[in-house]
C-alpha cells in the first residue's frame, strides 16, 4: 500500500491548490495539445508560486467529446497526454518539489465508448445491464421524466439496441452510471484504489452530487424566480435553470457511498475534494463534508458568477460558513476555473484591465476561511480570451452561441514566452489560439518585472504562509457600505482584519476601533490604505481604488 506524500494529515485544511488544465498548460511534443511531460517541465513555476498542491484536470483515455470528462478507461492515460510512466514521472517530480497531486475523478458518468457501456447497451439481460440508468419510454414514446441536461435539451437519449432511454446529465456521449447498483459502486471504488496505489495525494470528484438519481423517476418541479439558484454556473437562458433539481441529483443515498469512499481513502491518506453544484449547495456541502465521515472538503461555485458586489460576496461566504459550522465541514473557494470566464474579465464590469483589481481578487480569495483554488493564469492576471466561432471547440458553447460563447475563452494556452511562436506553449498548431492580449503577460516578461502580477502573486502567497490564522481561523464580517467588504479572521487571541475597496473610486470609512497597519503584505503603497484621525478624534480609513488594508487592533501582538 502506498502512503500519501508528506506527514501532515490535514495539509488540505487552508491549502492553496493550483488547477492545471492539461490541454492548455504546456505541450512537450509539438502536437498543439498540452500533456503530462509538459506539466512536469513547468512544475518549478508552480512550486515557485508557493502553493501546496496541484489539481490536474482529467487526462484519462477518452474520445474527448467533453475534453476528458468523458472517460473511456479510468486506468490509462490518453495518448494525447502521454503514458502512465509519464504520470509517475510527473508525480515524483511534484513530490520532490514538495507539491501534492490531486487528480480529477469523474465517477458520476463515463464515455459512451467505455467498455462498461458497450456491454450494458447490448441487451437487457447482460451482466452489466443495470450499470447505467435505463428506463422505458412513457406510453407516448417520450422520455421517462422531464429531467434536463446541463448542456441543453432532455437528459434522456433513446437507444435503439435496448429500445430504452438512458440518462445523461451532461452530453449524450456521457451516460450516467447507476449508483443504485452495488456492483457499480464496487467497480468505481476499484478505479479510485488504482490511483491511490500509484501514490496520488487526493482526488477532485467531479459532479459528485450527480452520483444518484431518484429511483422512482419522479419529474422535477418548475423553478420559481425566487428559487432559481443565484450562484449557479448554469446560465439563466439555459432551460436547465428552469427546474428545481429535486430528483436528478443530490439524493440522500449518496451519503453512504461517500462514507465508503472516505474509508477507502483514509487507508491511503488521500484527500477528497468534491465538486457540488446544486440550487441549494451549502447544506449539501455541509452533509458531504461532515467531519471525518465523507469528503474532506467541498468545492464551491458561489464566487464563479458575474455578481461580485460586497453584499453578495459577504452573503455567499457567510451562508457557506454558517452551513459548515455545525458539521465541522470545510470548503474550497475559487474565483476562476476551466468552466467560467476568467475573473479578470468577469468581474471587471466592462472596465479596461487593471492590475490593481486583479491583485484585489487574488488577495480576497486567499484571505477567506477555507482552502483556495487558483486557476492557471490567475497568477498572471490573464483576461478572458476571445475565440471566434469557427475556432470554437466547446460543445456547450456551440449549442448556446452567440448569447453564450462557451468555455474556450478561459482554456486558451498558457503564455510562457512572449516572443516565441505560440507564446512558447507549443511548436505546432495549438488546439485553441493563443490570445494576443496574453502575450505581454507571459511568464518570462513578468518574471523579470518586480512590479508584475506574477511577482505580486508570489509575494502574496509567501505572506499568507506567514499568517497561520488565514489557514484555519474563523471569519466574521462587519457592516460596511458598498463597495467595501470588511471581515475579521481570528484564531484564539490573535486576529487580523481585512478591508477591501471593491470599487474604482477612493472611499473613507470609520473604523470600529483603532487598527495598526499590518506590515509585510505585498500591496504597494499606491493601492494601500492610510489611517488618519479627523477633528473628532475618530479613526478613519481611506482606501485607494481597489485598495486593501490589513490591520490588527492596537496593542494586539502578531
Amino acid at each position: 500500500m502506498r502512503s500519501n506524500h508528506g506527514s501532515n494529515s490535514e495539509w488540505w485544511r487552508g491549502a492553496v491548490i493550483y488547477q492545471i488544465y492539461p490541454r492548455s498548460f504546456m505541450d512537450s511534443n509539438g502536437d498543439g495539445i498540452g500533456d503530462l511531460p509538459g506539466i512536469t517541465s513547468r512544475l518549478e513555476h508552480v512550486a515557485g508560486l508557493g502553493v501546496d498542491a496541484i489539481w490536474v484536470s482529467p487526462f484519462f483515455r477518452s474520445p474527448m467529446k467533453d475534453f476528458g470528462y468523458d472517460v473511456s478507461d479510468y486506468r490509462d492515460v490518453d495518448p494525447i497526454f502521454g503514458t502512465l510512466a509519464d504520470f509517475d514521472e510527473m508525480l515524483a517530480r511534484a513530490h520532490a518539489l514538495d507539491l501534492k497531486i490531486i487528480i480529477d475523478q469523474v465517477l458520476s458518468h463515463t464515455s459512451d465508448e467505455h467498455a462498461w457501456f458497450a456491454e450494458s447497451r447490448s441487451s437487457r439481460d447482460n451482466p452489466k445491464a443495470d450499470w447505467y440508468v435505463w428506463a422505458d419510454p412513457r406510453p407516448d414514446g417520450t422520455p421517462p421524466t422531464n429531467w434536463l441536461s446541463v448542456f441543453g435539451g432532455s437528459a434522456w437519449q433513446w437507444d435503439s439496441r435496448r429500445r430504452q432511454y438512458y440518462l445523461h446529465s451532461f452530453l449524450k456521449d456521457q451516460p450516467d452510471l447507476n449508483f443504485h447498483c452495488a456492483e457499480v459502486q464496487e467497480a468505481l471504488l476499484g478505479e479510485v484504489r488504482f490511483w491511490c496505489e500509484r501514490g496520488v495525494d487526493g482526488f477532485r470528484f467531479d459532479a459528485c452530487n450527480h452520483q444518484f438519481h431518484d429511483a422512482l423517476l419522479r419529474d422535477n418541479p418548475p423553478a420559481s424566480a425566487a428559487s432559481v439558484d443565484e450562484v449557479s454556473t448554469v446560465r439563466a437562458d439555459n432551460p436547465y435553470a428552469m427546474q428545481q433539481h429535486l430528483y436528478d441529483k443530490s439524493q440522500t443515498e449518496n451519503l453512504l457511498f461517500l462514507e465508503n469512499l472516505r474509508q477507502l481513502l483514509d487507508g491511503y491518506g488521500a484527500v477528497a475534494l468534491g465538486e457540488v453544484g446544486d440550487e441549494n449547495a451549502p447544506p449539501v456541502m455541509a452533509q458531504y463534508t461532515e467531519l471525518g465521515r465523507r469528503l474532506h472538503l467541498a468545492y464551491s461555485f458561489s464566487l464563479l458568477t458575474a455578481e461580485h458586489s460586497a453584499s453578495h460576496l459577504r452573503h455567499q461566504v457567510e451562508t457557506l460558513d454558517h452551513a459548515l459550522a455545525p458539521t465541522g465541514g470545510w470548503g474550497c473557494w475559487a474565483v476562476s476555473n476551466h468552466d467560467v470566464p476568467r475573473v479578470a474579465t468577469r468581474w471587471s464590469g466592462g472596465a479596461p484591465e487593471d492590475t490593481r483589481r486583479d491583485r484585489l481578487w487574488l488577495t480576497l480569495l486567499l484571505t477567506l476561511r477555507g482552502s483556495a483554488s487558483i486557476y492557471q493564469g490567475e497568477e498572471l492576471g490573464l483576461p478572458e480570451a476571445e475565440v471566434p466561432f469557427e475556432l470554437l471547440q466547446d460543445p456547450y458553447g456551440r449549442t448556446f452561441w452567440p448569447e453564450f460563447k462557451g468555455r474556450d475563452g478561459c482554456r486558451t494556452p498558457m503564455p510562457w514566452k512572449a516572443d516565441e511562436l505560440h507564446a512558447g506553449f507549443t511548436t505546432g498548431g495549438p488546439w485553441l489560439p493563443v490570445h494576443g492580449r496574453h502575450l505581454p503577460l507571459a511568464v518570462d516578461r513578468q518574471t523579470s518585472d518586480p512590479d508584475s502580477m506574477l511577482a505580486f502573486s508570489r509575494a502574496l502567497l509567501r505572506w499568507r504562509r506567514s499568517q497561520p490564522l488565514l489557514r484555519t481561523g474563523s471569519i466574521a464580517f462587519f457592516d460596511a457600505p458598498e463597495p467595501v467588504l470588511w471581515f475579521e479572521r481570528r484564531d484564539g487571541n490573535r486576529s487580523l482584519q481585512a478591508i477591501f475597496n471593491l470599487g474604482g473610486e477612493s472611499v473613507s470609512i470609520a473604523l470600529r476601533k483603532p487598527l495598526e497597519p499590518l506590515a509585510g503584505h505585498p500591496h504597494p503603497p499606491s493601492a494601500d490604505a492610510r489611517v488618519q484621525a479627523d477633528g473628532e478624534k475618530r479613526r478613519m480609513l481611506r482606501l485607494a481604488p481597489y485598495g486593501v488594508f490589513f490591520g490588527r487592533p492596537t496593542g494586539e501582538q502578531e
